[in-house]
């Protein structure tokens, strides 16, 4: 079974190490438009793709093939005050790649080979992209005003509530992102295609965002599933009920349907209102247990496999 995963950090690593225990044959399609930290400063120094959200699904990978010690020399970080403090290993090694190789593409099928992985990584969009977002709740005098702000931090840690996103190249507001090929090839001729979970209007929507992978998710004929957030992230998603976000998702790409939605039963105070948002987008809800019950916020590897097996009729009874 063919399957692609798309998202970005923390949110498609739990994506992709619940689909390794279904399936080997996984593509990760990583968002592009990190600007903080160590990726903003490679990103800014060097002109490359921001390589964190990057190294993430290789950590994934690399913990699941039985590589643990490159998945936690790839996440190790420099401490320290110098030129090296903050930046992963694995950022530098990609960056390396980027720079050497010249094709963002073959520098991550390069860096497959060096950790003995049998997953791919690609990139939503050769290029770094930028997200704007409109939010309200900036203006002290007029909380309904909208405000435009810009950058991927910049919207994942406003204070307002964000209502809608765009995307663009850096610097090049004038024409919308270019799709990576591999990436819509990918989604094209995969079986099931799985969105989320992760930061909903930094990792999850821009990659309905990019023309050319939007109309490939809606043309492809792989079952698609959405995978929801346990929690409402503070800042872009606060307040948000688990029907709010497949809401926004219909808003940002109305002509996109799925065939399911994968959500956490103790993390959904109205299933019946989920139900009806999921039918909204031709899916059927499936609630289960599928929160880590030791650290919070974070998905169970193996109850999600079982959710996800449940999700595209492969048995299992462990989501209702």
């Amino acid at each position: 079974m063919r399957a692609v995963a798309l998202g970005g950090g923390h949110g498609l690593h739990a994506t992709l190490t619940a689909l390794r225990r279904i399936t080997r044959a996984v593509t990760a399609v990583v968002t592009v438009a990190d600007d903080g930290g160590s990726s903003g400063r490679l990103r800014r120094e060097l002109g490359l793709l921001p390589p964190g959200d990057l190294r993430q699904a290789f950590a994934a990978f690399a913990a699941e093939d039985g590589g643990r010690l490159w998945a936690e020399v790839f996440q190790h970080r420099f401490g320290g005050d110098g030129a090296l403090a903050g930046h992963a290993v694995g950022n530098l090694l990609l960056a390396g790649l980027f720079e050497v190789l010249g094709d963002p593409v073959a520098a991550l099928d390069e860096a497959s080979g060096l950790m003995g992985i049998s997953g791919r990584v690609l990139p939503m969009s050769p290029e770094p992209l930028e997200i704007e977002g409109e939010v309200s709740g900036l203006d002290s005098e007029d909380p309904d005003a909208i405000r435009r702000i810009r950058g991927q931090v910049a919207v994942a840690s406003t204070p307002g509530q964000v209502h809608r996103i765009t995307l663009h190249p850096a610097g090049r507001q004038e024409r919308p992102p270019r799709g990576c090929a591999e990436a819509i090839e990918a989604v094209l001729e995969a079986d099931v295609v799985f969105l989320g979970p992760g930061s909903w209007f930094t990792s999850v929507l821009p990659h309905v965002l990019v023309p050319d992978l939007h109309d490939a998710l809606v043309r492809t004929t792989a079952t698609k599933v959405v995978v929801l957030n346990l929690v409402p992230q503070p800042g872009e998603t606060g307040g948000f009920s688990p029907e709010r976000h497949l809401d926004v998702l219909f808003e940002h790409a109305p002509a996109l349907r799925v065939d399911a939605v994968v959500a956490d039963r103790d993390s959904v105070p109205d299933p019946a209102s989920l139900r009806r948002a999921a039918e909204r987008l031709g899916a059927r809800a499936c609630l289960g247990a599928v929160a880590d019950p030791v650290v919070a916020g974070r998905h169970d590897p193996g109850a999600l496999a079982q959710c996800m097996r449940e999700a595209l009729g492969l048995g299992g009874e462990h989501c209702g």
